[in-house]
Formats: structure tokens, sequence, C-alpha cells
């Protein structure tokens, strides 16, 4: 037993064997990291002897059955045959890769003016039509990115096809003053506007009625009563009478179609109301003043649910 205890440690013992385990397992790894950092240097020998300091070697051997038999020239001023392709490929396969220094400027510009155009050398007909699944915020956010999108996401095609989406295709051969997108913003504000008009119905706001009216002795507003009110004062007493109804008004807005002209505008719908009656055909007109557009006409007219509706299209 004396023997296998070395200055009274124990040397079958459970922490001795698990020391000695781990120690031998560095001194094997330390051992292998120097043989290969030997065996790098030497092999890169070679390599750095073969390298000039302008370039690649006069001829090296490729490997590769190419244009190039076997070998590689080396000239001052580099053929674009020897240089590597900017996807990936080349024309001939090379012991090492260039540097960006070795590069042409020139070849890197154009592979840069390339992919920057890839958008401009489209056909405009498929630009057109790749914008058109793009709502108006998209698109207005599309046109800040660079400046080739800025000149893609203005053009005037992309914002007719947007407007005939959005609204109606009724306007194909109206020829806006300031373009199409000038008259899409235009008609997007409109349409908000007449929306703000029935929502205010919905509240009874008769304060909020009165400031959407221009207090002018013009304005017309005809009921669906049949009954034809003028002048400012006569249209808000209306608006009175009718929100001191009772009954609250549930109803939907749907066909809205909208004509936008300088300081004019008129919108066209159909209003759904919770009643035994049908649809109530409705006409807007508005008028701009000082930038604001107020409401100058209301027009509502009941349809009989048992008469189909016809319209005739000149």
């Amino acid at each position: 037993m004396e023997i296998f205890s070395i200055f009274g440690i124990d040397v079958l013992s459970q922490p001795f064997v698990v020391a000695a385990t781990v120690t031998a397992l560095c001194f094997l790894l330390a051992f292998f990291s120097v043989v290969r950092s030997f065996s790098l240097t030497y092999s890169l020998k070679p390599l750095r002897s073969s390298i000039h300091s302008g370039g690649f070697s006069a001829r090296k051997s490729c490997g590769c059955s190419c244009s190039c038999n076997g070998s590689v020239e080396n000239s001052d001023s580099p053929s674009t045959s020897a240089l590597p392709y900017a996807n990936g490929g080349g024309a001939e396969m090379l012991e090492a890769t260039p540097t960006l220094a070795s590069i042409p400027t020139r070849a890197l510009l154009t592979d840069r003016r390339t992919g920057a155009s890839m958008m401009e050398n489209l056909v405009p007909e498929i630009t057109t039509h790749a914008l058109s699944y793009l709502d108006y915020p998209s698109l207005c956010r599309l046109s800040m990115t660079n400046s080739l999108m800025r000149k893609a996401a203005n053009d005037d095609n992309a914002w007719k096809a947007l407007y005939h989406k959005d609204f109606t295709l009724e306007q194909d051969s109206v020829t806006p003053i300031n373009g199409w997108k000038a008259y899409y913003a235009a008609t997007r504000a409109i349409v908000n506007i007449n929306t703000e008009f029935y929502n205010i119905v919905r509240e009874k706001s008769l304060t909020a009625m009165s400031r959407f009216w221009l207090n002018a002795d013009y304005v017309k507003c005809i009921h669906a009563s049949g009954e034809l009110f003028s002048g400012y004062n006569a249209v808000m007493q209306s608006w009175q009478l009718a929100f001191s109804w009772e009954q609250g008004l549930n109803f939907q807005v749907r066909d809205v179609r909208a004509r936008v002209l300088t300081d004019m505008a008129w919108v066209t719908m159909k209003t759904y109301v919770d009643m035994d009656t049908g649809p109530f055909n409705v006409t807007n007109v508005y008028e701009c003043q000082n930038g604001r557009w107020y409401m100058v006409h209301h027009h509502s007219s009941v349809m009989d649910g048992e008469v189909e509706q016809q319209i005739v299209h000149g």
C-alpha cells in the first residue's frame, strides 16, 4: 500500500485520477495547437512566394478546362476575362481571391449602377401594375425612400390606377390640371369631409352642423320629406328639427362617388336607414372658401323599395 502513496497522497483516489486526466488533456490540446500553427506557417510559404507586389505571378495554372488553357496571364492592364463576375461566377478560376484594389473602379461602378437601376429598367406598364397593389399611404412612403422610388411612386399612371381602384372607374376621360396625384388627394379630402357630415348626423350635433355649412343665403337643403329649405338660418332650423327626433339614425353609406373641381365638389351616394323604406339617393355639394370646404347643398330623396332603380349611362 505504500507504493501507491506518494507524500501521503493516495494516487488511486478519485480526486487524484480526475486531476491527472484533466492535466493530460490540457497538455495534448496545447501540443496539437503548436503543431497546427507550424503546419499552417509552412503551407503558406509557397503561396506568399508566388505573389508579387503588384498582384499575381506572371503565369499560374488554374487546373480547369476553360479558355485560359489551364493558365492565367497577367499584364499591366488586366482584361475583363481574368476578373471574377460580381454574381459569384467567373470566366477563370484563380488560385487566390483578388482584393478590391485589383478590381477596376469602373467595373465596380457599373455593377452598382446596374443593381440600383433595376426598377428603372422595368417596362413602365409593369411598374404601374406593381404599384397598383399599394394603398395611398404606402405609395407616399415609397416616394420618400430614394430618387428612383420617388420617380416611380409619383408616376401619373400609378395614381390614376389607384384612383380608379379606391373611388370610381367613371372619370377615365378626365385630365386633372395638376395631375392624378393631386386629384387623388383632393378627392380623398372631399370623401373624408363627406364622412364627417354623416358623423355629425349620427351625433345630432347642431353646433358642429352650423360650422359645417357655409353661412350664405344661397345654400339649399332638401330632406327626405321633400321640403326645401333655402338660406343658412332656414337650413339650420331644419337640422334642429331633424335632430329633435327621439329615434336614432342607424344608417350605412354606400356607392360614394365624388367629383372635384378647383373650388367646387359634389358627392353622390346611397344611404340605407333602418326603416321600412328603400335607400336614399343623396347628393352633397361643397364649396371651397378660404382654403376650407363647406357644404352648400344637401338633397336626399327616398326610393321606393319595390321599384328597381335604373341608371342610364350616356
